[in-house]
């Protein structure tokens, strides 16, 4: 889809530097679907953190089946 936005050349140009792409469409990209990432990440963590699994190990026993630790 194409659409026509008006962007702080300043910002742009951040998110050229830090994507490391060169043209304005790959790089607005790139920031819209980090982004969204970003937000899923957030959703699956809240959904975690709210108790929405229940996980039969605590952190130490899944420790010990996974690298033997004592």
């Amino acid at each position: 889809m194409r659409i026509t936005v008006d962007i702080d050349e300043k910002a742009l140009a951040r998110v050229k530097k830090y994507s490391h792409l060169k043209k304005v469409s790959p790089a607005v990209k790139f920031v819209i679907e980090d982004w969204l990432r970003a937000k899923d990440r957030e959703a699956a963590l809240d959904f975690v953190m709210k108790g929405g699994i229940d996980f039969p190990m605590t952190n130490d026993e899944l420790e010990q089946k996974l690298y033997g630790l004592d």
